[in-house]
């Protein structure tokens, strides 16, 4: 049987990047504990007022995106419990965090252990812990869903993390939230989840990010680029290198979940969330050089269909034209991105590829194909 436990993990501080944009979220927050109403400053903050403490349980929360929620959650004077199958540790202090905001916070994270592929379990613990609110972070199934629903017949709000691919490609984008839907695509999951959801008598809010970046990611989306920059290597782009995509910063999107909790704009609405401002994957790579404080890259088009790759990912995007609208979530929920790229890339940077630490090693077995066509070609 699960137990629900205070955690309270106390780690050695790190040493952090000198940068001002080395905080935790992206500038020092300062911030007077009040549950009616907190005022948040800096950068990358939140700025947002809650008009009451809730019982909260995040489904997963200790690798990206939940990790930044969390923290938002437990500073606006909420009770916040992640469910977790136990393998990560629950609280870890985060490079530019200060030790009174870890330690504050991770004597008031709860955390609830098991599997949620065991429904029967999930039935009877959250059942007997009851909650007002869900953050569903990790949800890929709509079967996964369903025993959550039932055994919280009185929540108040369901709030899932979706995902922008469910679209159906279009000829005339950007995405909006009433655009077609890809019933085939790889996150159908989700799609079959939000209809689930509207199907059911229940309050939900469905967040649709684009691509998301920023530090911890755990996708290599900017680490990929700060990977062959720290190497000096060039930077192998599929085609002209003008596909338009979309990136947002993780910050942010903490923030858009923070704004449809308990927002009646927000029920049963979908809101497509990431960046303001569309950028092409050559515009990407030389953002990422100018984060990092790296010269001009050089970059190096290709034709994928001249390779056989077998099953390695040669590239981290979609090639092709992909990104969403954000006007709905800025108008109804009055949210906006506070990260422009190459700040939000800087502050990803200093975080973490700048400090050593990254997800996933470089591999250049793709890039070296590559490269060694295009000397062969060009000699």
């Amino acid at each position: 049987m699960a137990s629900l436990v205070v955690v309270q993990h106390r780690q050695p501080s790190s040493t952090v990047l000198s940068s001002s944009l080395s905080d935790f979220n992206g500038a020092r927050l300062t911030s007077s504990v009040q549950l009616r109403r907190k005022v948040w400053q800096p950068k990358g903050a939140l700025r947002v007022s809650a008009s009451s403490a809730k019982k909260i349980l995040i489904m997963g929360g200790t690798r990206f995106i939940g990790i930044f929620l969390s923290r938002l959650l437990v500073k606006e004077g909420h009770q916040v419990t992640l469910f977790t199958r136990g393998k990560a540790p629950i609280a870890q202090q985060l490079p530019g965090e200060s030790e009174a905001d870890f330690s504050d916070f991770s004597s008031k994270i709860l955390h609830l252990k098991g599997d949620r592929q065991d429904f029967d379990f999930v039935k009877t613990s959250l059942a007997a812990e009851g909650f007002d609110v869900v953050y569903d972070i990790n949800g890929r199934e709509a079967v996964e869903v369903e025993p959550i629903l039932d055994a919280l017949p009185n929540l108040e709000q369901y709030i899932y993390c979706s995902s922008a691919g469910v679209y159906l490609k279009t000829d005339y984008p950007p995405h909006y939230e009433v655009d077609a839907v890809d019933p085939k695509s790889r996150h159908k999951g989700k799609l079959e989840t939000e209809s689930l959801l509207a199907s059911r008598d229940v309050n939900w809010t469905s967040i649709r990010p684009v691509y998301i970046y920023g530090p911890l990611n755990y996708n290599p989306v900017e680490e990929w680029f700060f990977h062959r920059l720290k190497a000096g290597r060039p930077i192998p782009v599929p085609n002209s290198g003008i596909q338009i995509t979309q990136l947002g910063h993780v910050k942010d999107l903490a923030t858009a979940f923070i704004k449809v909790l308990g927002n009646p704009k927000a029920s049963r609405e979908v809101f497509n969330i990431s960046g303001d401002k569309y950028v092409t994957f050559d515009g990407l790579a030389r953002a990422c050089a100018k984060a990092g404080g790296f010269p001009e890259p050089e970059i190096v088009h290709y034709n994928p269909k001249e390779f056989d790759f077998g099953k390695k990912k040669p590239f981290p995007f979609r090639d092709q034209h992909f990104f969403a609208s954000i006007d709905k979530a800025k108008s109804l929920l009055g949210w906006t991105p506070e990260f422009d790229l190459v700040e939000g890339l800087t502050d990803s940077y200093n975080l973490d590829f700048g400090r050593g630490t990254f997800r996933k090693e470089a591999d250049f077995s793709t890039d070296d194909i590559i490269l060694g066509k295009s000397l062969v070609l060009q000699s």
